[in-house]
């Protein structure tokens, strides 16, 4: 009995992770037909990624015991097709909304906080991409090291979500948002670099 309600409470946990922003965004934005589909759509994506980005990487620090109570393998594979579909649509429809006119970014965005963007883009893509290669001896040595980069590359969205997000400049998302990257970067500290070296120290 402890052990379904264990399961369930991890799973509304998670839900609520992920749906409470994307209701946030849901609830500033007035739909009206003239209005650029595009634009609105685009945030959608950015909070949907991150907020399971957040979820991977806290669950990186319970891996053991998420293992004794949900399909953890099933949970990784799921929701990193979705995070893949996010980080395309989210600048996609961004460029979309703008006619692909991406000069015209910066007349909306803060350049430094745009690159930071590119830079995370590319970071979290090479976990998508060297996926299918982890059957080489290489990429399979080396996963570890990809995975950090990933995480690097989740941490870098966060700031550049932050300053750039509309729905995350005032509160209580905001402060919902500085708690997943607060939490996200201990998470990830501990994951590739206390428990390795814990590891290492009871091997001796």
């Amino acid at each position: 009995m402890n052990k379904i309600i264990i399961k369930y409470s991890i799973y509304t946990i998670a839900w609520l992770a992920v749906l409470y922003p994307l209701f946030s965004r849901f609830q500033n934005i007035s739909w009206e037909l003239h209005q650029n589909w595009f634009a609105l759509l685009f945030p959608f994506f950015g909070l949907l990624m991150t907020s399971l980005l957040w979820l991977h990487a806290i669950s990186g620090a319970f891996e053991p015991w998420l293992r004794k109570h949900i399909s953890f393998d099933w949970f990784v594979k799921f929701t990193s097709t979705i995070i893949l579909w996010s980080l395309i649509l989210h600048p996609l429809l961004l460029l979309m909304s703008l006619n692909f006119k991406i000069s015209d970014i910066y007349l909306y965005y803060g350049t430094k906080f745009i690159w930071l963007g590119v830079i995370s883009w590319l970071l979290l893509i090479t976990y998508d991409i060297t996926k299918p290669l982890k059957k080489y001896d290489f990429f399979a040595k080396n996963w570890n090291n990809i995975l950090l980069v990933s995480n690097i590359g989740f941490l870098l969205s966060f700031f550049h979500s932050l300053n750039l997000g509309s729905d995350l400049q005032s509160n209580p998302l905001r402060f919902v948002w500085i708690f997943y990257g607060t939490t996200a970067g201990l998470a990830i500290f501990y994951t590739y670099a206390v428990k390795p070296f814990l590891k290492k120290q009871n091997n001796i």
